[in-house]
C-alpha cells in the first residue's frame, strides 16, 4: 500500500502548528493541515508491511494496540497517496463514524503500532484521516443516511458523547427511531464540555449534529435521565435503552482544607470555560477564573494538560502540574516493546505553552498535595506539597507511592484543578435503572456483550469499560448498536 519505497524517500512531516505566542491569545484550533500534495507524500510512507498492526485493535499487556475501530489503514493511506480522496472517505466511513473528532483528539493508537515506527517515524495516519474527512466535508460527500423505511422500533440513547452518538448513528441508519437524551444544554458530552475548543472546535460537533438531526435523530437536551425523566418512563416509551453516560464521576483528593474555595474538579472547570465561550460566541473569555492566579493542576494526563493550556489562555500567573508517578523514559524500555503502546515521555501542547510562557516544564513528578491552606475568608491561598517515593508492598509485590515527610514545602495557590481521572458511572443513573456495577462502578455485562442483564437495557462507552479514549467509545457505541439491532430484529446487517 502506498508507494513501495515511500518510507525510504520521505521523512515524516506533521501539519503546521500555530506558534505559542499567537495561539495562547485565543481558543481557536492550532493544529493546521498540510497542503494536499504534501499529505500525499505522507500517505506514500505506508510501507506495504504485510501484517498491518495499525488496524489490529487488540489488547497487549493491558493496553490497546492498533485502531479499536479496525479502520483499514493501509487501504486508506494508499488512496490518499493516489489522490483518490473521495474513495478514501468512502473506505474510511465503512468503519468509522466520526473521523473529524479522532483526527484531532485521538492519541493515534494506529501510529503507535505502525510497522514503519519500529525503526523510523510512523506513518502520519491520524493526519491522513483528518485530511480525508475535511476533504469530504468540503466537497459535500458527508451525509447521514436517512432510511427509506422505518422499523417502528424506538431506541432511547442516554448520553450524547462519542459512544452515544455512534450508536445513534447506526441505529438510525437501520431504520429505528432514535432519541438521544443529554443532561447538558448542548449535545456532545465529553466532546463538547470535556475537551477545550482549541483542541476540538465545537463547530465541528454542531456540523455533525445538524446532519444527524436531518437524518431523523432527535436530541433531547437539558434532560437528566434519572432526575428529569424516570427510567420507567423511558422504558415504557422505548423498545430498548442504551446507557452511554460516560465515566463522569471524578476521582477526588483527600487532604485537609479540601473544602477551600478555589478547588475544582478539572472537568467542571473545563465545562464552565467552554460553556461561557459558547454562550457569548467567543466574544469574551472568562478570565476571572484564572487571571493572575497561581494554579496547580493535579494529574499528568490529557485532561491535566488541557487545564494547563486553558489556564494560560485565561492569564494565569503560574501553572504547576503535579504527577504522582515517576517521569517516563524518553525512549521505549526493553520491557515495553513494539507494538505495545509506548510508555514514554510526551510533551503536549499545554506543556509546550507553559515552557514558552514561564520558561520551564510545568510538570513535577512524584509529587502530590498534602494540605490545602485557606485564608480568613475560606479561599484557597496555599498548598502544602510532598514528594512521593516508590515502595514495594510486601504482601502484593506491587509498587506504591508513599509520602516522604522530609520534603514538605508550601507554595502559593489560589486555584487547584483536580484531574486525577474518573471512578466510573454516576450512581443515580445506575440506581435508576437498577443495573449491576462492578468494583469500579462500571455497568456490568457479560464478556463481549452489551446487555446489562436487565431486559432491554444496554450499556456502552466509558460507562461500560471505564475511562478510556474517544476512539474506543466510538467502537463501543457501534458494537452496542449491533447488539441492540440484533435483539430488536433477530439479526443485524449493521
Amino acid at each position: 500500500m502506498g508507494k513501495t519505497t515511500g518510507f525510504l524517500e520521505y521523512e515524516r512531516a506533521d501539519g503546521p502548528v500555530r506558534k505559542e505566542e499567537e495561539r495562547v491569545r485565543d481558543f481557536r484550533e492550532f493544529h493546521l493541515q498540510l497542503p494536499p500534495a504534501a499529505q500525499q507524500k505522507q500517505a506514500a510512507r505506508c510501507m506495504d508491511c504485510g501484517i498491518p498492526f495499525c488496524q489490529a485493535g487488540v489488547t497487549i499487556s493491558g493496553m490497546m494496540s492498533g485502531c479499536p475501530l479496525h479502520n483499514l489503514v493501509p487501504e486508506i493511506n494508499d488512496l490518499v497517496y493516489r489522490g483518490q480522496m473521495a474513495e478514501a472517505y468512502r473506505r474510511l466511513s465503512v468503519t468509522h463514524s466520526f473521523p473529524e473528532f479522532t483526527g484531532r483528539v485521538c492519541p493515534a493508537l494506529c501510529e503507535a503500532a505502525c510497522t514503519c515506527g519500529l525503526h523510523d517515524a510512523p506513518v502520519s495516519t491520524k493526519e491522513n484521516e483528518k485530511a480525508v474527512i475535511e476533504y469530504a466535508y468540503a466537497h459535500g460527500l458527508v451525509e447521514e443516511i436517512t432510511p427509506h423505511t422505518r422499523t417502528g422500533k424506538k431506541v432511547a440513547v442516554v448520553g450524547s458523547g462519542p459512544s452515544g452518538l455512534a450508536a445513534a448513528q447506526l441505529l438510525n441508519r437501520r431504520g429505528h427511531l432514535v432519541t438521544v437524551y443529554e443532561r447538558a444544554d448542548r449535545p456532545g458530552g465529553l466532546l463538547r464540555y470535556g475537551i477545550p475548543n482549541m483542541k476540538l472546535d465545537k463547530a465541528l460537533i454542531d456540523r455533525r449534529i445538524r446532519l444527524m438531526e436531518g437524518a431523523g435523530i432527535r436530541f433531547a437536551v437539558n434532560t437528566d435521565v434519572g432526575k428529569d425523566i424516570s427510567a420507567g418512563e423511558l422504558l415504557q416509551s422505548s423498545d430498548c435503552v442504551l446507557l452511554a453516560c460516560g465515566a463522569s464521576q471524578p476521582r477526588d483528593i483527600s487532604a485537609p482544607g479540601r473544602d477551600a474555595a478555589g478547588i475544582w474538579f478539572a472537568v467542571d472547570f473545563l465545562r464552565t470555560v467552554t460553556k461561557s465561550l459558547l454562550d457569548c460566541g467567543f466574544t469574551e473569555y472568562p478570565a476571572e477564573l484564572a487571571k493572575d492566579k497561581d494554579v496547580i493542576v493535579i494529574g499528568g494526563g490529557d485532561t491535566g494538560n488541557d487545564c494547563v493550556g486553558t489556564c494560560i489562555r485565561l492569564g494565569a500567573k503560574s501553572v504547576t502540574q503535579l504527577e504522582m508517578m515517576p517521569e517516563p523514559p524518553a525512549d521505549r524500555l526493553p520491557s515495553n516493546p513494539w507494538p505495545e503502546w509506548p510508555r514514554v515521555l510526551k510533551t503536549d501542547y499545554g506543556q509546550e505553552e507553559a515552557i514558552w510562557k514561564f520558561g520551564s516544564d510545568p510538570r513535577i513528578y512524584q509529587m502530590t498535595v498534602k494540605e490545602f491552606i485557606k485564608d480568613s475568608k475560606g479561599n484557597l491561598k496555599e498548598a502544602v506539597l510532598v514528594s512521593l517515593v516508590p515502595e514495594t508492598d510486601e504482601r502484593t509485590g506491587r509498587i506504591r507511592m508513599v509520602p516522604d515527610e522530609k520534603t514538605i514545602r508550601t507554595v502559593p495557590a489560589q486555584l487547584v484543578l483536580i484531574a486525577a481521572g474518573f471512578l466510573g458511572s454516576e450512581k443515580y443513573v445506575t440506581d435508576a435503572f437498577d443495573v449491576e456495577t462492578d468494583e469500579r462502578s462500571n455497568v456490568r455485562t457479560q464478556a463481549g456483550d452489551y446487555c446489562t442483564g436487565k431486559s432491554r437495557i444496554y450499556a456502552a462507552g466509558d460507562m461500560h469499560i471505564g475511562q478510556s479514549l474517544v476512539v474506543r467509545a466510538i467502537a463501543e457505541g457501534r458494537n452496542a448498536a449491533k447488539a441492540i439491532d440484533r435483539a430488536l430484529m433477530g439479526y443485524t446487517n449493521l
